[in-house]
């Protein structure tokens, strides 16, 4: 749970953080409304908390290939695949980032892993017909290597002598591997030719990165004289494999440059960069692109960097007057926004909200309905990470009508019973739960079902109402069981343990008891022990150990810090 006590709530520099639930699931929220980089920040927040979730290491992969880290995205993977190494979604993620590395003969080997584990996935079909398709434009087909009686005959020479004897091959090699067709003995005989790059030697070494220095190795080594100068057959059969090696790298730069890398992407986009006269004949233009470099600073975790860069752009807008810039209310609205998110990042929540609270209030005198949805989101964000749970419920309500999908109804109504939760507000938290249920429904979306079930089920163990809980928890269960979610299932089944087995305490209680007891109420051992009646009920849901929070979230708090909160 966040912390709630203390007294110092102005401080800026606040460490507060929220719960594992909220963090993953204020990630999945972000992957939904391709927010790549806000979503590792809550993974990786997430991660901190519970590193045993091979879920959201896979989750996050996925948004680092979003955002062009393939490196990264691997590194995910791998580690999903190491708490489990036949995790499905992380084999398929893994095959992916090879993919996107360039390593398209590993990713088949990934693909094809996943398929035999899970043949009845498109995923891994479709990605199998995409590595082949790789791996053939980069060397070519087999059946496209074609006999011809000018040229080299080498890939023909090695199949005879694969599947011939030693006699034959020898009787092929007297004989100049002519193919029974007269005169072609003459022409077979030229020289092969080295193979040439197309390309200045700069952008050939950008598109095959490691790969080049193969390339180098070749080259030199085909400079050599003792290797050039005698025209043995060892020699002549040296120089045939080193140009097959080369022409091999060259064709892989040529599928690299026609796939048009991320370097490329990024050299294209300085070369679209006008000069400081033009900037100045179009404002608006140079606005936006420094409007893009902040966020670009904030996606690679530069806040610091953003800020001051967001601050100065804020000054010069500012200084603008309406002539010049047309649309100044909507680059201001988002100006503060970018700087609101880096002083969250940061810590300092009191200036993020102060910046966010003016993106709400120029969106709302301009009648911006995207800036104030926009708002109106990382508002709740900052005081749930804060622990102000009742300010977030208010905010996110505020934005519910302006919902534009099922699947962001969803997030919201999870979002406001999670804070119910924390609040105590048991019934609240169980009925924004089923209303998250009945979104998710809409949006066809399992986890999510799996999430607001959970959130049923938890709210209910607090309501006392464990028939109700149990059923809920089971209906959970049946989710992770489809979405092959083996943590979320431990957990779950850990949780359904401890109901159970506290409606079998009420019944005993209830056979060898005639008191009056709080209804719904059941209490454990330790409270019966020296405790008054009022004692235990004050205790109970302190006493009550959720494991599926518990085993989601990974370490607990400690539980005087629960009860400093109480007093």
């Amino acid at each position: 749970m966040p912390r709630r006590g203390g007294s110092d709530h102005g401080s800026e520099n606040q460490e507060l953080v929220g719960t594992f639930e909220t963090l993953r699931d204020e990630g999945e929220h972000f992957v939904h409304v391709k927010l790549w980089q806000k979503a590792i920040d809550s993974f990786t927040r997430a991660i901190e908390m519970n590193p045993e979730e091979k879920k959201c290491y896979v989750t996050r992969s996925k948004c680092w290939l979003q955002l062009g880290n393939a490196e990264n995205a691997l590194t995910d993977a791998e580690e999903a695949l190491r708490q489990d190494k036949e995790y499905i979604p992380g084999l398929y993620q893994k095959a992916e980032a090879m993919y996107q590395l360039g390593d398209f003969e590993t990713s088949l080997v990934f693909f094809h892993r996943g398929h035999k584990l899970r043949p009845e996935l498109q995923e891994f079909r479709l990605g199998i017909q995409k590595a082949q398709e790789a791996i053939n434009n980069s060397i070519g087909k087999p059946d496209s290597v074609k006999l011809t009686a000018d040229g080299d005959l080498t890939y023909f020479y090695k199949q005879e002598e694969d599947e011939k004897a030693k006699a034959k091959k020898a009787k092929a090699k007297k004989t100049g591997g002519t193919y029974g067709k007269p005169g072609a003995k003459k022409e077979t005989a030229k020289e092969r030719q080295k193979p040439q790059a197309s390309g200045d030697q700069k952008t050939i070494k950008q598109l095959l990165g490691e790969l080049y220095g193969d390339k180098d190795f070749l080259e030199k080594l085909l400079s050599e004289d003792s290797l050039t100068s005698d025209n043995n057959p060892t020699n002549k059969d040296i120089r045939e494999k080193i140009y097959d090696g080369l022409e091999y790298l060259h064709a892989r730069a040529d599928f690299w440059r026609q796939q048009k890398p991320m370097y490329a992407r990024k050299r294209d986009k300085a070369k679209q960069r006008q000069s400081a006269k033009a900037r100045n004949q179009d404002p608006t233009s140079y606005l936006l692109r420094c409007l893009e470099d902040i966020d670009d600073d904030q996606s690679k975790e530069r806040y610091e960097e953003s800020l001051q860069k967001a601050k100065k752009t804020l000054k010069t807008v500012e200084n603008m007057n309406e002539d010049q810039l047309q649309n100044k209310a909507e680059i201001l609205a988002n100006i503060h926004s970018q700087i609101g998110n880096a002083y969250l990042e940061l810590g300092k929540y009191n200036e993020s909200l102060k910046h966010h609270e003016e993106d709400l209030k120029i969106s709302k005198e301009n009648d911006l309905e995207d800036a104030r949805s926009r708002a109106l989101d990382n508002l709740g964000r900052v005081h749930a990470r804060k622990g102000n749970f009742d300010k977030a419920i208010e905010v996110w309500e505020e934005k519910l009508p302006m919902s534009k999908s099922p699947l962001e109804s969803t997030w919201l109504y999870h979002e406001i019973g999670r804070c119910y939760l924390e609040l105590q507000r048991y019934q609240d938290a169980r009925d924004f739960g089923e209303k998250a249920i009945q979104a998710a429904k809409e949006a066809e979306d399992d986890g999510w079902q799996l999430h607001a079930s959970v959130l049923v089920a938890q709210s209910e163990v607090k309501l006392g109402d464990l028939q109700s809980a149990a059923e809920s928890f089971e209906r959970s269960l049946d989710i992770a069981k489809k979405l092959n979610d083996g943590p979320a299932e431990s957990a779950i089944k850990k949780a359904m343990e401890e109901v159970n087995s506290r409606i079998v305490q009420g019944v005993k209680e209830g056979d060898d008891k005639d008191d009056d007891d709080d209804k719904g109420s059941v209490k454990s051992d330790k409270d019966r022990k020296g405790a008054t009646s009022q004692q235990a009920s004050d205790n109970q849901d302190e006493e009550y150990a959720d494991d599926f929070e518990k085993d989601q979230e990974g370490k607990g708090k400690e539980e005087g810090e629960e009860e400093g909160q109480k007093s």
